[in-house]
């Protein structure tokens, strides 16, 4: 019966959700000058309308539909239609091509260590038996399949492989590839070496096929990746499964242990596996062989990168305040404020940023709190079914200690956006900061019901990582609050991977594009760009799966300060962002403490520091 009435509830939210077509406008430029003649499509379908010579187009679409913007010699952008989205002005970007023969050897290439780094979050790169290959620098075309493409009906690789690749040639069938298998093991007469798998799936995901106790059908399967070198000889594909080299194709592999799968078909990407690797290369990467990595990397130091200390003052920030803002915080009384404040309310009654604004400063500023919580309630018709202001709502009441207030405007996005993932993070978070564990515990076990039943989507190399260490952690330092002791003694708790720093950004905005520059105390940075022009991916899975979040992870080897800084590109309805960074110290002990600021981004293309920290030491927030 519970299980029911989450479901109907569930539904109930997604019905509520859905919108009919709504009117999307805005304006097509390429930085500079606009653009004319820009082809705008729905859903990839073959009817387009085009920008006029204004670079403006008006389009009817509905929300989850998807907005392509093609133009010859850009890059094509795609876009979702989500449930505020209203307008979008598209800055697009030239498609550069570098000849092959002009490409300077080495300029784009990673060391082994970045690449075991990225391997967790980067589908293009494969692990084999002589290092981490990526498809985006490899000589020639390398054909990839992860665990999320894999059919859990096929019944072994032979099947896979014929049926998720074209332009192969598989020989032999399934028939019988596990029961022989099993029952010679069982049997002891085999000499398979190796270790068993740990997941449900059963054993034979890392185990070695050499013994005389395997059926002999196992050994007639035959994969041609490549062109027959002979007419009576042909050459098949070798495999590399977790860096074991296999003359015959692994058929009493579970496929539901399959991590990644890339075919190595030409000759500059096969070349270390000499003669053996003359028909191809399969390369299989399981998961059971891919433990989580407990090794947290300074990626600043991994590059030879090193930070400009030309950055915009706070000063500077202030010079271009608007002019309420400057005068408000010119006052030198309460009475004053509100005096300049009422001077202003009027003419700025419609704009929720400007409500923000005033907000934030009679908290801060005066530690009025009638006086801001009263500019928000006249101020509440801006906010209703927004959840990109309602969320930049909650952000600013966290910053101010209003924690019970930023639980209710969470519940609000959480009833409209059931079925982003993000929802249910900032919903149990906002519970432990309210110290109302078993609500927070509640909204952890309907995030993962609602994943067993395919009610929500999993991306498992992004938001499931982030979400998976904030569930563990809440467990470690929360569970005597929602078990008896004994069963509390009981629960199992993951080993936490790590203990540091770690710093947690989130956006209000899906559609903000920014760059964020770390700063290790010796001057060497890690740039994380979060636009379209250079992680386009990366923004369509996190609008896919409905998340705004990444983190940064310093783990204390190199002590000292450390800085942040912020290059804010904009967003596509030219409003603020607001950036919610929060530092967790001494993370994943029982020390534990974290610390909250929240950035209001408006000034366009001026890097500027966001703040700093020191371990062991407070933080250090630029206003």
């Amino acid at each position: 019966m519970k299980k029911l009435l989450y479901l109907f509830s569930f539904v109930s939210w997604v019905g509520f959700a859905q919108e009919t077509d709504k009117t999307i406008f805005g304006k097509v430029t390429d930085g500079v000058s606009p653009l004319r003649n820009v082809a705008i499509t729905i859903n990839d379908s073959p009817k387009a309308i085009f920008t006029d010579e204004s670079g403006k187009y008006r389009i009817e679409a509905k929300t989850n539909d998807n907005i392509t913007y093609s133009f010859q010699g850009f890059k094509t952008i795609k876009i979702k239609v989500e449930d505020v989205t209203r307008i979008l002005n598209i800055n697009m970007v030239l498609d550069v091509q570098e000849l092959e023969e002009v490409t300077v050897l080495g300029s784009n290439r990673k060391s082994q260590q970045e690449l075991e780094l990225e391997y967790g979050s980067n589908l293009n790169i494969i692990r084999t038996a002589f290092g981490y290959l990526n498809a985006d620098t490899a000589a020639g075309n390398i054909r990839f399949l992860n665990s999320e493409e894999i059919n859990p009906v096929t019944l072994c690789i032979l099947d896979l492989l014929r049926n998720q690749f074209s332009g192969i040639r598989v020989q032999g069938e399934c028939s019988g590839a596990f029961g022989p298998t099993f029952t010679s093991l069982s049997e002891g007469g085999s000499n398979l070496t190796g270790r068993e798998s740990d997941n449900d799936a059963g054993v034979i995901g890392l185990i070695t096929a050499s013994g005389t106790g395997v059926n002999s059908n196992l050994n007639q399967g035959k994969v041609f990746v490549r062109g027959n070198s002979s007419l009576l000889n042909p050459r098949s594909a070798i495999f590399d499964l977790d860096g074991q080299i296999l003359n015959d194709p692994p058929l009493w592999l579970d496929i539901r242990n399959i991590k990644r799968l890339a075919i190595l078909n030409n000759f500059a990407a096969s070349t270390q596996y000499g003669n053996a690797g003359a028909g191809g290369v399969i390369v299989i990467n399981t998961i059971s062989a891919s433990p989580k990595s407990n090794k947290i990397y300074d990626q600043a130091r991994l590059r030879n990168n090193f930070a400009s200390k030309n950055m915009i003052s706070k000063e500077d920030l202030k010079n271009n305040w608007p002019s309420y803002l400057s005068e408000i915080y010119a006052s030198e009384s309460l009475s004053d404020a509100k005096g300049r404040y009422e001077k202003y309310a009027s003419a700025y009654k419609g704009h929720p940023y400007f409500a923000l604004d005033m907000q934030k400063y009679f908290k801060e500023r005066w530690g009025d709190s009638n006086f801001s919580n009263e500019i928000i309630e006249n101020s509440s018709n801006l906010f209703e079914k927004n959840p990109v202001l309602l969320k930049a709502l909650a952000y600013q009441l966290e910053s101010l200690g209003e924690y019970e207030e930023a639980n209710k405007q969470y519940k609000e996005v959480l009833r409209l956006r059931p079925t982003y993932l993000q929802s249910y993070l900032d919903m149990a978070n906002s519970y432990r900061d309210t110290r109302k564990t078993q609500q927070a515990a509640s909204i952890y076990a309907r995030y993962n019901f609602l994943m067993e039943e395919g009610l929500l989507k999993n991306d498992s190399i992004g938001f499931s990582v982030l979400f998976e260490r904030e569930y563990n952690n809440f467990l470690l330092l929360d569970k005597n609050s929602i078990l008896d002791a004994n069963a509390a003694d009981d629960l199992y708790i993951a080993e936490e991977e790590f203990q540091g720093t770690r710093l947690v950004f989130e956006w209000n905005d899906s559609e903000a594009e920014f760059e964020l520059q770390f700063v290790n105390p010796k001057n060497q940075y890690f740039m994380l760009k979060h636009s379209l022009a250079d992680n386009d991916a990366l923004i369509s899975r996190e609008k896919e799966y409905g998340y705004s979040t990444a983190e940064y992870l310093i783990d204390g080897s190199l002590p000292g300060t450390w800085k942040v800084n912020v290059n804010y590109l904009g967003n596509k309805s030219l409003t603020p962002t607001y950036l919610k960074a929060t530092v967790y110290y001494n993370y994943g002990s029982y020390a534990q403490r974290k610390e909250t600021k929240v950035f209001k981004l408006d000034l366009k293309n001026v890097p500027h520091e966001l703040f700093t920290v020191s371990v062991g030491a407070k933080l250090a927030f630029n206003e």
